[in-house]
């Protein structure tokens, strides 16, 4: 099994600026390492984005998937780096829209990294094509939630069956898959997905008050009323 640490220690000697595209910070990368430490060994991973993580992750997964551009030279400085591993690492370059719908899982994910284009819904859109291979107690990361839709993202996954959020480190969120199914990818079921079932809820409870009123008494409630009366169901 690879010495997670040594291998840690070594990628956090690089500079900060060791590419243009903002590296993940020492602080994310330590908890990656513990995370993946705890569901290891890791046989296959997956990120969008590449840069520090990707070093790491083709020093300690049997095979590890990145798909990205060459932005800020991250590629160029993976490459070069003697810490890469090629022979462990497929590396998918192009725009992240196009190559991760294009590509096909082979195996049960056991670590994925969301970090590619932060965009709405590129996040989103990396996320529907990983979430379905994605094996049980698999860790799954994304990055960059100080930003508002992606913020809202990690909302809803924090409150989806499918996942446990473990940790929110800075700007950056952790999630386990939980033993919870597959949410069907060609269905609908948004009624079953638990950030929405609150407002599902409040409006069950909004009908079964309005079916205790008669129609004629309750077209005389005020509207300001009937709001406020809304947030509290």
């Amino acid at each position: 099994m690879p010495d997670y640490q040594n291998v840690l220690a070594q990628i956090k000697a690089l500079p900060a600026d060791w590419h243009g595209s903002g590296p993940l910070s020492d602080a994310v990368l330590q908890k990656i390492a513990d995370y993946c430490a705890g569901i290891a060994p890791i046989h296959y991973s997956m990120e969008t984005g590449a840069g520090k993580s990707t070093l790491f992750f083709s020093q300690i997964s049997e095979h590890h998937l990145a798909f990205a551009l060459d932005v800020g030279k991250s590629l160029t400085r993976v490459r070069e780096s003697s810490l890469f591993r090629q022979e462990r690492t497929e590396l998918i370059t192009g725009p992240t829209q196009q190559t991760v719908p294009a590509f096909t899982f082979t195996k049960p994910l056991q670590v994925a990294l969301i970090d590619g284009p932060h965009g709405y819904p590129f996040p989103e859109l990396e996320y529907y094509y990983i979430y379905p291979h994605l094996a049980e107690n698999a860790l799954l990361i994304l990055d960059d939630t100080n930003i508002p839709t992606i913020k809202r993202m990690a909302e809803i996954l924090s409150a989806d069956d499918m996942f446990e959020c473990i940790e929110v480190l800075g700007k950056t969120t952790f999630f386990r898959r939980t033993a919870a199914p597959v949410f069907d990818p060609l269905a609908d079921g948004w009624w079953d997905q638990g950030y929405n079932r609150s407002f599902l809820n409040k409006s069950n409870r909004l009908n079964s008050l309005k079916a205790k009123i008669p129609p004629s008494l309750f077209k005389l409630i005020p509207e300001s009323l009937k709001l406020s009366v809304q947030k509290y169901l």
